[in-house]
Formats: structure tokens, C-alpha cells, sequence
């Protein structure tokens, strides 16, 4: 299972929020690049990285950093998203160097581009599923909608997407522990890998994870940000404790 460092941005820094609310944007770092670096030499494996203030304007506001991580280290795989809501800005992205888009707001609000989108870029796409409550959520986290995470998921999966990401907002930027529970059920579910996000905090909620995994080999990854930054979770110990447990050798 891959320990996933999170580089959240907003007007071109690194921050993280709690339970997707713009206004309580913690601040960590001005230079992303060098983020980026930091996780890199510590052993990840991959990084996530969000526009934020792409995910509530539609469109990308923070590619330049994403483009200058993509350029500074074009060994490590990145999965971006935020904003990502046509095929030109998903060229874009990868013409840069990143590995993987993750469709949001785009993906409910019109399906059929999701299908559209692996067939352009197969093997690259992913969808971002953030619930509330089970129910998915768009545009930021700030609207609500009808949907179930496990409905849209099984849909997606058929369209060819190569991973779910996660999120459960009730827990993002918490540090309260991840959803362990959910996200099996999810991955166990359908017929795609899925990696989770929100509420990991500790050793404890790595390991949780972790066994969960090993039971469940969809679950591949668990993303991370504010436990990093506020040093409640090492990252190297994470990593090497996920893959002591899930047999994974790097």
C-alpha cells in the first residue's frame, strides 16, 4: 500500500484545510517545489497534488507550481486534480510530465466525460469520489449532490478508469482517523484499485489501513497531508510500516 503525501495548493502555496472550507486554509509552505523534494527524498513513491482554487474556479489556477514539481522531478509519479474539466487542460497536464488526472465536479456533473476522457488518455485517468455522509460532493466540496460514492464508482470503474480516490470530508484535515470501514466496503466493491484520503492522522491509522489492505488488495494507497506537515506522522516510518504489512517491497 503506497503512503501517498498530499501538496494541496492555494494562490500558488502549500496549505490544508479542514473538511474542504477555504477559509481555514492552513498554510505550510511558500515554495511547493521544494515540498515536492522534501517527500521525494523521504522515500515516496508518488505525490497528490491539488489546485484548490482550480476546484472552485473550473478551471486550473495553480498549474504553474504543478508544472515546476512535474519539471523538478520527473521520476516521481503525480496525480493531479482540481479543475480538471475538458481534455485540453488533461493534454496539458500530461504533455507536462504528470502521470495521472483525477476527474471531480466534471465526472458527476457529465458522466460521459469520463468515458470520453480513457479513451483519449487510457491508463491515466482517475476519479475523485469526497462524500459526506456517503453522498458525493462537487465544485469544492460546496454543493451536495444526490449521488452514492459506491453507484458512481461502479460506473466509472466500467468506463475504464484506472483508481478511485477516496475522500472522506467529514474527516479531511481532522486528523481524527481515517474511514477505514467505507473505503473497504468501496473497495471491495468495485472492480478498480482505490486509494483513501481524509482523517490519517498517526502510525495507528496507517496500520489500520494497512491490514485493511492486506485483506483487500484493491485498497492500494492512503493519501496524507496535515499529519505530515503537523508531524503527528512520520513519513518514511508510515511507508515502511505499510509495506512491512501489505508484503509490498518499494
Amino acid at each position: 500500500m503506497l503512503l501517498i503525501p498530499a501538496i494541496d495548493l492555494k494562490d500558488g502555496i502549500c496549505v490544508r484545510l479542514r473538511q474542504g472550507r477555504m477559509e481555514e486554509a492552513t498554510p505550510f509552505s511558500a515554495d511547493p517545489v521544494a515540498m515536492a523534494a522534501r517527500w521525494r527524498d523521504q522515500g515516496a513513491r508518488r505525490l497528490h497534488l491539488v489546485d484548490l482554487n482550480g476546484a472552485f474556479a473550473g478551471a486550473p489556477v495553480n498549474d504553474a507550481a504543478i508544472r515546476a514539481i512535474a519539471a523538478a522531478c520527473p521520476e516521481l509519479p503525480l496525480q493531479v486534480g482540481g479543475g480538471l474539466r475538458d481534455e485540453r487542460t488533461l493534454e496539458a497536464y500530461f504533455a507536462a510530465g504528470v502521470r495521472y488526472c483525477i476527474l471531480g465536479t466534471q465526472a458527476v456533473v457529465e458522466p460521459a466525460f469520463v468515458a470520453r476522457a480513457c479513451r483519449a488518455f487510457p491508463g491515466r485517468i482517475m476519479v475523485g469520489l469526497d462524500a459526506r455522509d456517503g453522498q458525493v460532493a462537487i465544485r469544492g466540496w460546496a454543493e451536495i449532490t444526490p449521488h452514492r460514492a459506491v453507484d458512481l464508482a461502479c460506473r466509472f470503474a466500467a468506463d475504464g478508469i484506472v483508481a478511485i480516490v477516496y475522500t472522506d470530508i467529514g474527516r479531511d484535515g481532522m486528523l481524527t482517523g481515517a474511514n477505514v470501514a467505507a473505503t473497504r466496503a468501496l473497495a471491495e466493491t468495485v472492480g478498480v484499485p482505490v486509494i483513501a484520503s481524509g482523517g490519517i492522522a498517526t502510525l495507528d491509522d496507517v496500520r489500520a489501513l494497512a491490514e485493511a489492505a492486506r485483506d483487500c488488495p484493491r485498497l492500494v494507497g492512503a493519501i496524507t497531508g496535515r499529519a505530515l506537515y503537523e508531524g503527528t506522522l512520520d513519513f518514511a516510518a508510515g511507508q515502511r510500516l505499510a509495506d512491512t504489512l501489505t508484503g509490498a517491497t518499494g
